[in-house]
């Protein structure tokens, strides 16, 4: 772009009258600015070319070197890993004992609650006269131990009155062999007052 606005300059001057040492000097400057551009032109081609090779040469390296580096960053990463791995095993563990230490305090004081509800509970139904759990399984115990106490004393009634008739039946035979003496029949004897 500079030399085109060189080449403008260069040319509005040629318009006016120039002498032949004007029009020479204008060709040699012409002349010097194609050769200044051709030169940027090969210095650009120049470095583009070694830029180039430069890539080349690090793709070959990479290719020879490449096996050794790629080792060399999976033994770094194994030992970081390691590394990770261990802090992250002892953070759980202490996360977990922290779990467990907070756990074990609710779970204390909400045993502790439950006591206090309970009792408060309990105390409140009493004044109602409402029975409980354990006073109604008492009761059930004691009806169930009155209930074995009257069988009981019903299976000693029974074998007490099965056995008095079998008493009375041999009393009853021995009479019906023995002879009854007749007792003499009481007069009443009314009394005159």
């Amino acid at each position: 772009m500079a030399s085109r606005l060189k080449q403008a300059q260069q040319s509005a001057q040629a318009t006016k009258t120039s002498t032949p040492v004007e029009q020479i000097t204008e060709k040699l400057g012409q002349v010097a600015a194609t050769l200044s551009e051709q030169q940027i032109a090969k210095q650009v081609m120049e470095s583009a070319q070694q830029i180039w090779l430069a890539g080349l040469g690090a793709f070959s390296k990479t290719q020879v070197e490449g096996k050794k580096v790629f080792e060399t960053l999976v033994k770094q990463g194994e030992a970081l890993e390691s590394r990770t791995r261990h802090v992250a095993e002892a953070t759980m563990e202490t996360a977990r004992d922290q779990a467990t230490k907070t756990f074990e305090a609710a779970s204390g004081k909400f045993d502790k609650l439950e006591q206090v509800f309970e009792a408060r509970v309990h105390k409140s139904l009493n004044r109602l006269g409402v029975l409980t759990s354990k006073d109604v399984e008492a009761l059930s115990n004691q009806v169930a131990e009155l209930a074995d106490t009257v069988r009981a004393l019903l299976a000693q009634e029974k074998k007490t009155t099965v056995a008095r008739p079998a008493a009375k039946k041999v009393v009853a035979k021995k009479a019906a062999k023995a002879p009854v003496a007749k007792k003499p029949a009481r007069r009443k004897v009314a009394q005159k007052k």
